[in-house]
């Protein structure tokens, strides 16, 4: 339990609102996702909206992060950089929003289509959307922390898939990222207990083939070592007395994915 803070009914409020706000963006920005737009422009849209809601984007100069989203297309893991890549019929995209709102974080992401998909694209999203639903599921103070993982990495792989170990979910609330660390692989029964007050994200990773990642030379960008698919899709959750609050969820399901 060092270092991880259970957040008091006050500040999970405010960790409510800079999650509905986070959400809102994200919902609002699948809404102009179309064939032929830049990744820049779902950059510059996520910086106005952010902006205009008293917000402040949190990747923006994040340890020299140069964008206000992260845009991850096809082979691209995460923490893609916006720029003048032109989104192509068939791709797949993830966009990874962080607002800070009143000093607090909200993070989620998700995969979306661009265009129409292929089946094995389609097959990757959708497996990838349940694996992260999978994590959520055994949130509650009855589990330990590496239940998440298990419940994740028994789904992905069981579809035919592997789950990326570079990167993991994390704890959040007055900094971007705070304990724990939340691993997408895992054994059950293994980890810290979880207790009502937690918030972390769960944002698992999946790829078409091998899990290995390696790192572009921009030092942000993470790819598939092998050039195949990968997608994510990522919420921030609350433990409770009795489960776990999505902080993240969305009104309505979002345009051009899978999501929930």
């Amino acid at each position: 339990m060092a270092n991880i803070t259970l957040k008091s009914p006050a500040d999970i409020e405010k960790m409510r609102a800079a999650c509905r706000l986070a959400a809102q963006t994200l919902e609002e920005t699948a809404k102009i996702l179309r064939v032929g737009m830049t990744t820049e422009e779902i950059n510059t849209f996520v910086h106005e909206y952010t902006l205009a809601h008293h917000a402040t984007p949190a990747t923006l100069g994040y340890r020299g992060y140069p964008k206000s989203v992260c845009t991850s297309v096809n082979e691209v893991i995460c923490h893609g950089i916006p720029g003048k890549q032109v989104l192509q019929d068939g791709d797949i995209i993830n966009i990874d929003i962080t607002s800070i709102l009143d000093g607090w974080y909200g993070d989620v992401s998700a995969t979306f289509y661009i265009g129409t998909p292929s089946p094995a694209a389609k097959n990757l999203v959708e497996t990838t959307r349940e694996c992260l639903q999978r994590g959520i599921d055994v949130v509650s103070p009855k589990a330990r922390l590496e239940d998440i993982g298990a419940a994740i990495q028994a789904h992905a792989e069981g579809r035919g898939f592997s789950v990326v170990r570079e990167f993991v979910g994390h704890g959040i609330g007055r900094n971007f990222h705070e304990a724990p660390q939340v691993l997408h692989v895992g054994r059950k029964g293994r980890g810290i207990r979880l207790l009502p007050g937690m918030i972390f994200t769960i944002e698992p990773m999946i790829n078409q083939g091998m899990w290995q990642a390696r790192i572009l030379d921009d030092d942000w960008t993470a790819v598939t070592a092998d050039g195949k698919l990968s997608a994510q899709f990522e919420h921030t959750i609350l433990v409770t007395d009795t489960g776990c609050e999505v902080l993240t969820a969305f009104a309505a399901p979002l345009a051009n994915s899978e999501i929930f």
